[in-house]
């Protein structure tokens, strides 16, 4: 996936964060009733999203060279 990619997903899930603590949990459109994910699932997604976001945008690795002193 691309960063492109990632971010719209973070934006999606940041939406139904958003909504559900907004009081839209679940609703109802005639006879069906439907409900949005579980605000603990939508936490971890979001955190794993944006870790991912965070790996691909700063690679992790630090080379140093240090010079021995004599």
């Amino acid at each position: 996936m691309t960063i492109a990619e990632l971010e719209t997903r973070r934006d999606g899930i940041l939406q139904a964060i958003k909504k559900i603590e907004n009081g839209a949990q679940e609703y109802r459109i005639g006879t069906r009733t439907v409900q949005r994910a579980d605000l603990a699932t939508l936490y971890a997604e979001y955190r794993m999203v944006s870790k991912e976001i965070d790996l691909i945008a700063r690679p992790g690795t630090t080379v140093a060279f240090l010079r021995r002193r004599r």
